[in-house]
């Protein structure tokens, strides 16, 4: 039997929690600390309206040891979760993250350089939290490194999985989506099916994707020549309905990943010399956004 550790349990965790929890085959923990535990508790995690009963396991446990341990909080949570653990893991332990970004991996690997931490991300149907429930439809899939182990968890639990072999250029390419379609969603407050039928989207994200290609080129990345066509092409896995995380946050006064999307591509423009100025239009954009939302949070007015 397999044994499984999920830390993360938002909108996509909950979405491959509940298959890996209903597997007889594996032996599928979810890490929380006291304080989590304690408010789960009191009001269980929920998919679609369904009350959902997990095996926690808190992080002073010492005798359980982890086959795959999967990360997906957000990425302002992952020095946290790395702690909460760090004592599931071994030599022998396969470790994913779900984290938006092309930094996650590079930290998990830094903290535990003997395990073997697998490129990845999840792309689908947007799933979406409201307090302790998460809705999603199921329509979604891992795409990360070829692996025996992985295989045999995904195929047992029915988790859709792509394996693919340059997992650095997918990697650029779901982080590129994730840069125009995420930020450009959050400030016009528009869902993929508004953004697909504006006839102005296509032609900005395009103007953003040609200020990530230069700098995807000096951090190595390679066939590079495909990248607009496929983080284009992306939208077509999205439903109209669905609303990125990024909208999410905002609507919900949550701080956002901003600093991991536009952020990133500012930080590595400055250090290769290259300009952005569409990224830095979306960065202060969304941080103005943020900004109403703590006056609306500390004021007390609430905001649409």
């Amino acid at each position: 039997m397999k044994r499984v550790v999920l830390c993360g349990l938002g909108a996509v965790g909950m979405a491959f929690g509940v298959r890996l929890n209903d597997c007889d085959e594996i032996d599928f923990r979810v890490a929380v600390d006291k304080k989590r535990l304690e408010k789960y508790a009191k009001n269980k995690p929920c998919l679609n309206g369904i009350e959902q009963i997990f095996n926690f396991i808190l992080p002073e446990t010492d005798d359980y040891k982890a086959d795959l341990v999967i990360i997906s909080t957000k990425f302002d949570g992952l020095i946290e979760a790395m702690e909460t653990v760090k004592n599931f893991v071994t030599e022998n332990t396969r470790i994913i993250s779900l984290i938006n970004g092309i930094s996650s991996e590079k930290i998990i690997k830094k903290r535990f350089p003997k395990t073997k931490v697998l490129k990845s991300y999840f792309i689908g149907h947007s799933a979406v939290r409201n307090g302790n429930n998460v809705t999603h439809d199921g329509t979604g899939k891992i795409v990360t490194e070829n692996d025996i182990v992985l295989k045999e968890i995904f195929e047992k639990s029915k988790i859709e999985y792509k394996f693919k072999e340059d997992m650095d250029y997918e990697l650029w390419k779901k982080f590129t989506f994730n840069v125009f379609s995420n930020q450009i969603s959050a400030i016009f407050r528009m869902n993929f099916g508004e953004l697909k039928s504006n006839k102005e989207f296509i032609p900005l994200a395009k103007k953003i994707i040609n200020e990530i290609k230069p700098i995807a080129l000096k951090e190595g990345i390679k066939n590079l020549e495909n990248l607009e066509r496929d983080a284009i092409n992306s939208l077509n896995e999205m439903c109209d309905e669905g609303k990125t995380s990024m909208l999410q946050d905002i609507l919900a006064g949550r701080k956002t990943e901003v600093d991991i999307f536009s952020g990133e591509i500012i930080n590595l423009g400055k250090l290769y010399e290259i300009p952005t100025p569409y990224n830095q239009v979306l960065y202060d954009l969304i941080k103005f956004e943020e900004g109403k939302n703590e006056y609306s949070i500390h004021s007390g007015k609430r905001r649409k």
